[in-house]
């Protein structure tokens, strides 16, 4: 009997829009182990990190949910299952952090650093790798081991 999606922890990956090969290598290997997890993916629906991790994901036989800062659907990356048009631009960031039970930083610049100021404002646990060094971000190099301390925090369980 398969889980309803809405039973499963949602992990959020926030990150760079702009792809970098390494960056976008850890974010593919994240966007895996939340595949392999059962947990749900959301993320800004976009390019760089947010492609890669979605990209991980299905290849995992993930779900993903893009929460994307324009009003077209057509501009979420291919790995998008759910593409949710919000038309905010960056606002979208605060969306991506409340619809997440933990979130996965995976290095990035200031689109990434306003979500995890969202996620401690709001009590959403926060992992990061390679990202902001602040408070309550917990550091991580290993992204299996990212996305395990993520559900954990998350207090959510899968499989």
């Amino acid at each position: 009997m398969e889980v309803s999606p809405n039973a499963r922890p949602y992990i959020g990956v926030v990150g760079a829009g702009v792809p970098d090969p390494g960056t976008d290598r850890l974010a593919e290997a994240v966007g895996r182990a939340v595949g392999e997890s059962g947990a749900v993916l959301v993320c800004g629906g976009m390019t760089g990190v947010m492609e890669a991790a979605c990209r991980g994901a299905k290849s995992a036989g993930g779900t993903t949910l893009g929460i994307l800062p324009t009003s077209d659907r057509a501009d979420a990356n291919p790995y998008v299952d759910v593409a949710m048009t919000t038309g905010l631009g960056e606002i979208r960031n605060a969306l991506v952090v409340r619809a997440s039970d933990a979130v996965v930083a995976v290095r990035g610049e200031t689109g990434t650093l306003s979500e995890i100021a969202f996620a401690l404002k709001t009590g959403t646990p926060v992992v990061g790798i390679e990202t902001w060094d602040l408070p309550g971000v917990a550091p991580f190099e290993d992204p299996v081991e990212a996305v395990t301390e993520a559900l954990r925090l998350a207090g959510r369980t899968v499989k």
